[in-house]
Parts: structure tokens; sequence; C-alpha cells
């Protein structure tokens, strides 16, 4: 890792803008790009600080032809909903001066216990979709996997609940799981599954040490 570090807040993958929020999260899994790479995209996205503003987020999105991307997503190496206040006003600025341009969250599912309240009504009209990171089939591989600060229980019903309360609230919600990590044994007809009931899309995401498919 470099001694000195920059906060970058935008970044690019082919023509989709990144956001980068936080360094913060409530998981420490396992499979991570965090935990192979400082980078991505030639970009280091470790935060030199974590007193990000919304102004600041804004500044480097005008820079940087929004209005010619495909979409816009809210993901770095943290849990983007941690900083939930930014993430609204930054997506209203967006919504407001680009509303053609999709938006979406990468999120792990765990706002709603962060924030020990509802947060998803907050995102309506703000963000169009949002992937979920449901991880494993069952509690305890989750647990495994995502070595998270809530309980196994807790923490694998969150991210279902906080799917499903997405759903509700008319954001096109993916469930997601990664694959290829290690020999980790993820029943993905029991995904399926999750997902269905929960009446959400799901995607499998092919595991690369320096990104995701």
């Amino acid at each position: 890792m470099e001694t000195e570090l920059q906060n970058k807040l935008v970044y690019f993958l082919r023509n989709t803008m990144y956001i980068n929020v936080t360094n913060m999260c409530s998981n420490k899994c396992l499979f991570c790009i965090r935990n192979f790479n400082d980078e991505v995209a030639g970009v280091n996205l470790w935060l030199a600080e974590e007193n990000v503003s919304a102004s600041k987020i804004i500044e480097e999105i005008k820079e940087s032809s929004p209005e010619t991307r495909d979409e816009i997503v809210f993901c770095g190496y943290g849990e983007p909903l941690i900083k939930v206040d930014i993430v609204k006003e930054v997506a209203n600025f967006i919504k407001s001066n680009y509303p053609n341009v999709p938006v979406r969250i990468n999120s792990n599912g765990h706002a709603n216990l962060i924030h020990k309240r509802n947060i998803v009504p907050e995102l309506t009209g703000l963000i169009d979709a949002i992937s979920v990171s449901l991880n494993a089939d069952n509690a305890d591989l989750y647990q495994i996997l995502s070595r998270s600060c809530f309980d196994k229980e807790l923490a694998f019903e969150g991210v279902k609940s906080f799917a499903e309360e997405c759903k509700k609230h008319g954001i096109d919600t993916t469930l997601t799981v990664v694959m290829g990590f290690d020999d980790y044994k993820i029943d993905l007809k029991k995904c399926r599954e999750i997902a269905k009931n929960l009446g959400v899309n799901f995607k499998i995401r092919e595991w690369l040490s320096d990104g995701y498919s």
C-alpha cells in the first residue's frame, strides 16, 4: 500500500462510473478484493481519511462527464450505506441533473442493522437498482465467508429482509453470490430459491483477485 494516500472518490470500469464513499464495512469477507489488491482499474481505493463529503464527491462527478455514462454505482472498498446521508445527497444530485443515468448501489445488506432503522424508504426515487451480497445459502457458511460483526443469524436474515424491503419499495433488487474463491461449497440451487422466494433477481459473480464480473 502506498504510504501517502489521496481520497479518490470517483473511478471507472468501462463506461460505468463508480463512487467510493467509505472503507468502513460491517463485514470482513474472505474474498473481498481489498484483501488482495489496493487498486481497481489503476485507482487506489484506500481512503486517506473518512471525512468524505457529498460536495467533494459531486465535484468529482461533475468533472467526469456523468451524462455520458451507462450507469453510476456506489461501490468502493466499504459498505456505501454506512454513509447513507451522503449517498442520498449525491444520488439526489445525480437524479436532479442527469435523470437518464441509472443509479445503483452495491451493498452487503446490513444498512438497517447498522442504522437500527429501516433506511430503504429514504432511497426511494433516488436509487434505481441495488445488488445485495447474499454470499451463502445458510447462516453458518455466511459467517465463515463474511466474518460479519453481527451475530450470524442476525446478519444472514438481515441481508434477506433488506433485499425484500428494497423490492417492496420498487428498487430493482438482485441477490449475488461470489463463486470460484478457494474451495468453499455454496449451494447455488438454495441461493436461487432464496432469491425466488423474496421475488428478487439472482446473479453469480466470478471471483477475480483484481475485481468482479
